[in-house]
């Protein structure tokens, strides 16, 4: 039986910035409808800060949260202290795709196992303090659609090593 495949999704700008102060930098409303539908129906693995930003589950996407806090506890989704556990527990939900959403420490602990990356690249650049992990082995572009949003161009890329 083939594994589900591993696919880090993110919004980054030039700077590879993910957010500040525990908001997405990037919300561009045709990139949160790709998230959305790309994500719907499968499992999702975040961060703790990441999951609380959000304030709630993503409804129709089984939650695992990655916390290195063993008393964390939070109703509707799953909790685990290693991107492995992680992992597992999601290939247990999903023989098809896994999603990392995560935040900054999440994307670098899944990357070594990460099959592939489905990137907003933000022709942009703003101030942040979490950033996408360096992300060079993964050269070969599977598909690309080039968009834009009030003046911002962007693109759709998917990538795998």
């Amino acid at each position: 039986m083939a594994q589900a495949k591993i696919i880090a999704i993110a919004a980054i700008g030039r700077n590879r910035g993910l957010g500040k102060d525990n908001n997405l930098i990037y919300k561009i409303p045709e990139d949160m409808k790709h998230f959305r539908d790309a994500t719907m129906g499968h499992p999702i693995v975040t961060g703790r800060k990441n999951f609380e930003s959000m304030g709630r589950a993503l409804p129709g996407r089984p939650t695992i949260v990655v916390t290195r806090d063993t008393t964390y506890m939070s109703e509707g989704v799953i909790v685990v202290h290693a991107i492995e556990d992680a992992l597992a527990k999601a290939r247990e939900l999903d023989t098809e795709k896994i999603f990392i959403i995560g935040g900054g420490e999440i994307y670098k602990a899944a990357l070594p196992y990460t099959d592939q990356l489905d990137l907003t690249l933000i022709d942009d650049e703003k101030e942040a303090d979490v950033f996408f992990p360096e992300y060079s082995e993964f050269t070969k572009v599977i598909s690309e659609e080039k968009k834009e949003h009030e003046g911002t161009s962007y693109s759709f890329v998917t990538l795998t090593r």
